[in-house]
């Protein structure tokens, strides 16, 4: 499975499960921005990375989804982290999380960094060790569902499919998740087909109701506004942007003027 790709998607889509890990309120995601950041001149990228919207006091934090065994896994994670810091205009503080499905695959080499592992300054979580209590929520569950048996993975998908129904009301932010939810089994089940991933889920019925559709419109339209920042960033006039997404053109320009402040500021 591509977790890497899963668990970028999970953290962009819904970052509120990131601080549900750490054991730190959901409602802390909305003072993060979560992407990829690059370290200039050394076409270098860490592709986890929380920072802070405005407060200088909140910790900006690294995050590594590390699935497969490596020995040399903590020198390569300080080297990214002090590499960014250093080319970094922030002077937050910093933590680092490390998530593994279990404690077996955690053999890297740490006699060199056991100050930093043992500091506080980094939260090593271990999927399959996760209490009860924390899989109670929808978030848990679903980082969950990745490292979930395949003969259980169906069973636990429909479980979670059944509480997005009951406890997100948005319509569109409730069809990203199941969409999230769908990606996961997808790369469990490689041999499926689309629509027997939407039977076994039991989402065909679902995506043929009204209210369904209408959120997905939405979210289309939300997607086309969000790539905007990222099409100007490639040096696209504001007049191509509204011609390849089939947008008014007045929209991108507010959009734009918006998205303008946060690349100055991130440097870009």
């Amino acid at each position: 499975m591509k977790t890497d790709t899963i668990f970028y998607r999970l953290f962009q889509s819904f970052p509120s499960i990131f601080f549900e890990l750490i054991n730190q309120p959901p409602e802390t995601a909305d003072t993060y921005q979560f992407s990829s950041v690059e370290v200039k001149q050394l076409a270098f990228r860490i592709d986890g990375v929380f920072l802070p919207k405005s407060n200088p006091s909140s910790p900006i934090y690294f995050v590594e989804v590390q699935f497969q065994p490596d020995k040399k896994f903590y020198s390569r994670l300080f080297t990214e982290i002090f590499l960014y810091l250093d080319r970094s205009e922030l002077t937050n503080n910093w933590r680092g999380v490390v998530v593994y499905p279990s404690r077996s695959l955690d053999v890297g080499e740490t006699e060199r960094y056991i100050e930093l592992l043992t500091s506080g300054r980094v939260s090593r979580i271990y999927l399959d060790e996760l209490d009860s209590a924390a899989e109670q929520s929808i978030g848990i569950g679903t980082v969950k569902l990745v490292i979930e048996p395949e003969s259980g993975a169906a069973t636990k998908a429909r479980e979670l499919i059944n509480l997005a129904k009951q406890q997100i009301a948005d319509e569109i932010t409730q069809r990203e998740f199941l969409e999230l939810i769908e990606t996961i089994i997808v790369y469990k089940f490689p041999l499926k087909s689309r629509e027997e991933i939407e039977q076994m889920l039991g989402l065909s019925e679902l995506r043929q109701t009204k209210v369904y559709q209408e959120a997905k419109q939405e979210g289309k339209q939300e997607g086309k506004l969000e790539a905007i920042p990222f099409m100007l960033s490639l040096g696209a006039t504001v007049e191509q942007i509204a011609d390849a997404l089939g947008l008014d053109i007045e929209l991108v320009r507010l959009v734009a003027a918006k998205a303008k402040p946060n690349q100055e500021q991130s440097g870009e």
